[in-house]
């Protein structure tokens, strides 16, 4: 999967994806505009161009206030977002080309006003999508908020991510409807605090062309029909 060409289509207006991302930004703006005073420290867990973010910070009135990471682990992306942050003249954005699954690259900005986690649950397991919810929990303050998306193609896990992160000490605020075409979640975290944990990796990202490919495959054997040879004992 090219990461860089995949962005193409949220310059299409009446495409999921750029409906997605809209959604995603009145939500960022929202959490931006009722977060405490202050500075706001803001997470972006695989920000491929930062569109959600740096799009709504550029003509936020508490932009100033927000001190952001985005980490990116295409040097193409990272580039975009670059270009993005110096346009706007975002100068307190870090934009870090590097793999978003270390926790260590969040050590300073932990735990954050805002976490971003979008467009990654369609592209890891469900063990990975588990492990990184938990993590939330070291990287979000009590109060803050983090912001996720994932696709509604079967299997759907939206519902399963919901209960992970209320299992975790997070409250729902917001959940995109199911016939949208894409899943949006807002959380709040109302739980205890957990200190982060250098060296911990949160993911693989495998991309979703290829667990989609994997889910095929395995309808297909478990339907394959049975020969009369293979039952027998």
């Amino acid at each position: 999967m090219d990461w860089s060409a995949w962005h193409d289509q949220y310059d299409l207006s009446d495409s999921w994806m750029a409906r997605r991302l809209r959604t995603v930004q009145a939500h960022v703006r929202t959490a931006l505009s009722e977060a405490p005073a202050g500075e706001l420290r803001v997470i972006s867990v695989c920000a491929g161009e930062g569109r959600d973010l740096l799009d709504v910070l550029a003509g936020h009135p508490r932009r100033d206030d927000v001190r952001a990471r985005l980490v990116e682990l295409d040097p193409r992306n990272t580039a975009a977002a670059a270009e993005r942050v110096g346009r706007a003249g975002l100068w307190q954005v870090e934009v870090v080309t590097g793999d978003a699954a270390i926790v260590d690259q969040y050590e300073d900005m932990a735990p954050a006003e805002l976490v971003l986690v979008c467009g990654v649950f369609g592209n890891i397991t469900d063990a990975d999508i588990e492990r990184t919810i938990a993590a939330c929990s070291h990287l979000c303050k009590v109060g803050g908020t983090v912001i996720w998306t994932r696709h509604r193609a079967a299997p759907d896990r939206v519902p399963q991510i919901c209960e992970w992160f209320e299992a975790q000490g997070f409250e729902l605020r917001w959940l995109s409807a199911p016939d949208t075409g894409f899943g949006v979640g807002v959380h709040r975290f109302v739980g205890t605090p957990q200190p982060l944990r250098r060296g911990t990796r949160l993911f693989e990202f495998v991309g979703y062309d290829v667990l989609r490919q994997a889910v095929t495959t395995e309808f297909i054997v478990r339907n394959e029909p049975t020969t009369y040879n293979e039952r027998e004992p």
